[in-house]
């Protein structure tokens, strides 16, 4: 077996020889063609090197090839044993994965995702309360809520539950999300910065929000510095007209807290120039304001 693959190895480099050479004429010929044929000059035939050393060269090209083609069959025959050791290894991990994502991880997916429906309800009853009707019952309403979406309520798990019991699943992560927003909501900073952090996604909206919370969570933490990274983080994480412009103010103002008037001028700038809508927004109402402090401040 092995004496017919190194014949069929040298024919491949046999013919593959031929070619080049085929090819150098074919050149050299439509060179001549195109050129015409004009006596050459002393110094251009001596400048000129011979076809045999051209050859000699390209023999040299092809011997180096034939020994390196022989020395990786010697390498692959002495090493057959562990080659086929090392792919059964692989294949053996990929089954072994395979089966367990059908075996284990679909169906704790599955019952991860019925379990947070409570805590989910619970999550969206107190973002969509209204405050304005009634401000003091309103807050305790939906601290309440939060809380009961954070520990769970009638026999239901909590997102805190969750994240402990399903690790590794959507519904888990997810889970960090939502809990980060019920600790800014409930003025536990450190444990919304803490979840919010635990939190992945690529989406354009929920991955930019994310970061942007963070920023929030560190504001009330009185770190402006480490707010405004993320600020930044959450406008650069996608272009889109429902989150980018809220980041950039917020990167703005605190630029400005900061004394960075140069660069919060050019977050605000960039609001009106690529997010002209935002200023019809209650959140963006102030825009000129803002463009008006920070060239004030940047001269």
């Amino acid at each position: 077996m092995q004496i017919i693959e190194k014949y069929q190895i040298n024919k491949l480099l046999i013919l593959l020889k031929n070619f080049i050479f085929a090819h150098i004429n074919i050149q050299f010929m439509a060179t001549y063609k195109k050129r015409g044929y004009k006596v050459k000059t002393k110094v251009e035939k001596e400048k000129e090197v011979p076809a045999e050393e051209i050859e000699s060269t390209t023999a040299e090209v092809f011997n180096t090839l034939d020994e390196t083609a022989s020395k990786t069959e010697e390498w692959v025959a002495g090493n057959q044993k562990y080659i086929f050791i090392g792919i059964g290894a692989i294949a053996i991990i990929l089954i072994g994965y395979l089966i367990y994502s059908k075996a284990f991880t679909a169906p704790k997916e599955a019952e991860a995702a019925n379990e947070v429906f409570q805590a989910n309800s619970y999550f969206n009853q107190a973002v969509n309360i209204n405050l304005s009707q009634d401000m003091v019952n309103g807050l305790a309403t939906r601290d309440s809520l939060f809380t009961l979406a954070l520990n769970g309520g009638e026999g239901k798990f909590g997102y805190l539950n969750i994240i402990a019991n399903y690790p590794g699943t959507n519904a888990a992560n997810l889970a960090n999300y939502s809990a980060g927003i019920a600790y800014l909501n409930l003025n536990e900073y450190e444990l919304a910065v803490e979840h919010l952090q635990e939190f992945e996604s690529d989406d354009i909206i929920i991955g930019a929000k994310a970061k942007g919370a963070i920023g929030d969570a560190f504001v009330q933490l009185e770190q402006p510095k480490v707010a405004l990274e993320y600020y930044e983080k959450a406008f650069q994480h996608s272009a889109n007209e429902a989150t980018t412009p809220i980041y950039l103010l917020k990167a703005g103002i605190t630029a400005l807290d900061l004394g960075e008037a140069g660069k919060a001028l050019q977050y605000f700038k960039r609001i009106e120039n690529e997010y002209a809508s935002f200023k019809n927004t209650a959140d963006g109402k102030n825009l000129d304001i803002y463009i008006g402090k920070a060239e004030a401040l940047n001269k």
